[in-house]
This record gives structure tokens, sequence and C-alpha cells, in this order.
């Protein structure tokens, strides 16, 4: 496929870049910024006509797209204010899912977060692991735009029955030269805000390719994570530890408390880093 991928500098992008690249697809980048060159468009998400006009074509880059992925963000909380995380995340995917739709672009795949989950868990989960069975819980500006970019591709895919949107709300992304800083063992509290979870961004990738290649028509979300926590001690020990009182279901040792069971089932993921690895 070609594919246009924005927020292609970013840290998640520039992995994704490279990982469906590999894979034989022609990916065009967009971002506000990155080097000059082929397979690369500077543009600013924010500004429509910039959007529509760079999916559209661009000289001698290319004249359209078969797939959308949606990673350009100010991507999480607390960096900008929250008036201008606002304003920038809603506006830039309002831009990029009209331009989508306006140009006949059909599978569109985006970075949702797993903060609609309720993170930081300051109010505990309704049960661990957590899935994407209850409604988001937004607990940040940031996490807000999430759950309405949510909202708002659900009625975009009924208005447009042939639309697919998949939404996989990503875990911390991690790459190999953060593991240097794990576990986290020393504390459980430091890693509970999202259930001591984390994702490779090569797994990432493979998600994202596994949603362009099989989600059918229509919105479905995700979560995404690693197959383990960032810990050593045991689930049951931390869980115990930090969330007395909330139901628990299959816990295992250390494996992840971000079920990717439905990520599995529907999209065949199957992630294969681990900081374990150490690679």
């Amino acid at each position: 496929m070609r594919i246009a991928l924005t927020g292609s500098s970013g840290k998640l992008g520039t992995v994704v870049a490279g990982e469906l690249r590999s894979a034989g697809h022609d990916v065009i980048g967009l971002d506000v910024r990155g080097e000059r060159g082929p397979g690369f468009v500077q543009v600013d998400l924010t500004d429509y006509g910039q959007v529509i006009d760079a999916l559209a074509g661009v000289n001698d880059q290319h004249s359209g797209v078969d797939a959308l992925v949606h990673l350009g963000a100010i991507p999480a909380p607390g960096i900008r204010s929250d008036v201008a995380t606002f304003h920038n995340n809603m506006t830039s995917t309002f831009n990029v899912f009209w331009a989508a739709v306006r140009l006949g672009i059909r599978k569109i795949v985006y970075a949702s977060s797993e903060t609609v989950l309720g993170l930081p868990f300051d109010v505990p989960p309704p049960y661990i692991p957590v899935d994407e069975e209850y409604a988001p819980r937004p607990e940040s500006v940031y996490s807000l735009v999430k759950t309405l970019e949510e909202r708002m591709a659900t009625e975009l895919v009924r208005w447009n029955p042939d639309l697919s949107v998949t939404a996989l709300r990503f875990s911390n992304v991690m790459v190999p030269e953060d593991y240097a800083e794990f576990p986290f063992d020393a504390d459980a509290r430091t890693r509970k805000w999202n259930l001591w979870g984390y994702i490779d961004a090569r797994d990432g990738a493979q998600a994202i390719e596994r949603a362009l290649e099989v989600a059918p028509a229509g919105f479905e979300t995700f979560i995404i994570a690693a197959a383990d926590t960032v810990m050593t001690r045991p689930n049951v020990e931390l869980v115990a530890e930090v969330f007395p009182g909330v139901e628990t279901r299959e816990l295992g040792e250390n494996t992840t408390l971000l079920s990717i069971d439905k990520a599995r089932r529907l999209l065949g993921y199957d992630p294969q880093h681990s900081w374990r690895d150490g690679r």
C-alpha cells in the first residue's frame, strides 16, 4: 500500500515508518518537522488546506494514498498547556479524518491512548486486567481529546459505512535504549499510573500493519501493549499493594495488566519484543 503517516518524525512514527517500508509499503511521512527528501512532506496538521492538499498529492512525491496512519499529536499530557493540547490535537485529528473521508481514503488507523482507560488510576479501575469493555474515563484534557476522537470516528463510520477506522490505544511507547531503566521494582507506585504497562515501538508498528491489513469497515478500539509488565515483582503482589479491593481476573506472573486479548483475537497482534530480552 501507499500509506500516509502523520507524525512520521516522532518516537513511534520513526519506527513505524521504517517497519512499514521494510514490509514493502510505500510510506509518505507528514509532519511539521523532518528531513527533506523522498517520502516526506512538511505539513501543519492544524491547517486543513495543507492536510487535504498533502493527502491528495504532492508534485513528484505521490498522487494519492491507499491508507492513512495518524500518529501526529502532542503525545502526552503536561507537555504543553491544556488549551494548546486540546486545540492542536482535536483540530489535527478532525482535519486528517475529514480530509481522508473527502478524498475517498477508506482505511484509517490512528493512535488513541491507554489514558482513556482512566490513567493515572487515582480512581481505581473497575477490574484488573483492564480491557476495552468499559466506557472511557478521561482524567486529563489530553485523554478527553482521545475520547472525543473515538466518538468522532464512531460517527464518521456511521455516516460512511464503507469506512474503516481503527483506534489503537497505545501504552507508553519504548525503544530499546529505554530498557536500561527497567525494571521499576523499588516502588510499585512509580509506574502504577498505567498498571505497569508499556509497548515496544516495533510491536506498535506490528499492530498498525495488522490493522491496515485486516480491519474491516466500521470502528474498533484495541489496547496495544507489550505482553509483559515493566516489573519483575509478581502481579498478584503489585495489585494487592496498590489496588486492594479491586476485582481481579487472571493476572499471570508478569503478564500485561492492559489486556491485549482483543487485539490478539481480531487483529492477529502478537508482540515479539520485551525489555527482558535487553534489546
